[in-house]
């Protein structure tokens, strides 16, 4: 126990003025006089001294302001630490792959109202399945689905931002993925940067447990190649597994080449090149491509399924304020004083 004032304790003292003699109020009678003396009344009188001096002992570190201070506590649960790594580019505010079927089939070309409407129904399809807000929809949910992770959260377009520490508080957690739909992001990206600043969370840290990295971007990067070896070196380091779920969009590249593929596009395509890499870290990697909101779900519940190993983490108990506990004391050893009070006798009748 630490007490918030603790000059207080010099009052102490005072609570011995419980044990000073009182006024005597002796009831005269002669019949009284010749009795033996009363034992039981001698030890009454010496508790009910003691119970004062308890009460203003409670009121003197009442008012010290006393406390328990926070204290870590080791815990066991199932779960990982948890990087998430939001893409927040303008592309991310557009709409999957799967939206111009869902905007009414087939393209329509040309000017006439058919056309206007079919660009209109796709425009209204791309603000309403828009892949960052299925996005952060999703990851809420697998956040509040995991109490035992320990969630960190960096979002990226052409620099990284820290916008969470690693926490398992789920009121932070939610706040941090919702604020990042906050503003617009720019038109260019650059994952590495953002890689290296999420694998930047595990330094220091002893190894408890599943490291996870889950990259939620919808296009790849050129790495250079001194920034590649520096990946491979945190990667290998840290113990990092990488998932990287990819949010197609129209027009877009897969990650898997087609049979068809230029070969020339295999050492060009960025989306391409990024998974070669990731593949070839030698650290687990899953990478999930996600057409439409359903398959981005079908990639967030495979992660749950499969990233649920024991981990050990260290939780922080919050300080505890004690001088309630104080002053209810010296209330019950008051109100127990003021009943025997009442229930002394005064006067013979």
């Amino acid at each position: 126990m630490s007490l918030t004032h603790p000059w207080a304790l010099w009052l102490l003292p005072l609570a011995l003025l419980a044990l000073l003699p009182g006024v005597a109020h002796e009831l005269r009678n002669s019949a009284a006089e010749q009795m033996p003396r009363d034992r039981a009344s001698a030890a009454l009188n010496a508790a009910l001294r003691l119970v004062a001096l308890l009460a203003l002992a409670a009121i003197v570190i009442g008012i010290g302001g006393p406390y328990r201070p926070e204290y870590p506590v080791e815990k066991v649960g199932k779960g990982a630490e948890i990087v998430l790594i939001l893409d927040r580019s303008r592309s991310m505010d557009q709409g999957f792959a799967g939206s111009a079927t869902a905007a009414g089939g087939a393209a329509v070309r040309g000017t006439g109202p058919e056309a206007l409407d079919y660009y209109s129904r796709l425009a209204n399809a791309r603000n309403r399945d828009s892949k960052g807000q299925a996005a952060r929809q999703l990851l809420a949910e697998f956040a509040a689905r995991r109490p035992d992770d320990r969630f960190g959260m960096v979002v990226f377009s052409t620099v990284p931002m820290r916008v969470l520490d690693f926490t398992q508080q789920q009121e932070a957690i939610q706040a941090a993925i919702a604020a990042a739909s906050v503003g617009r992001g720019l038109s260019e990206t650059n994952i590495g940067l953002a890689l290296a600043s999420g694998l930047s969370y595990f330094e220091g840290r002893p190894y408890t447990g599943s490291r996870i990295l889950l990259l939620v971007s919808d296009g790849g990067d050129q790495l250079d190649p001194d920034v590649r070896e520096h990946l491979r070196y945190l990667v290998r380091k840290h113990r990092v597994g990488i998932y990287w779920i990819y949010l197609r969009s129209l027009n877009s590249p897969g990650l898997r080449v087609e049979k068809n593929e230029t070969p020339a596009n295999l050492d060009v395509v960025p989306e391409y090149v990024l998974h070669r890499y990731f593949e070839s870290l030698g650290a687990p990697y899953h990478a999930y491509e996600a057409e439409n909101p359903t398959a981005l779900q079908k990639a967030i519940d495979d992660l749950d399924r499969l990233e649920n190993l024991p981990i050990v983490y260290r939780e922080i108990v919050p300080r505890r304020d004690l001088a309630p506990v104080a002053y209810g004391l010296a209330l019950a050893c008051v109100l127990l004083l003021t009943a025997a009070n009442l229930l002394e006798i005064k006067r013979w009748a």
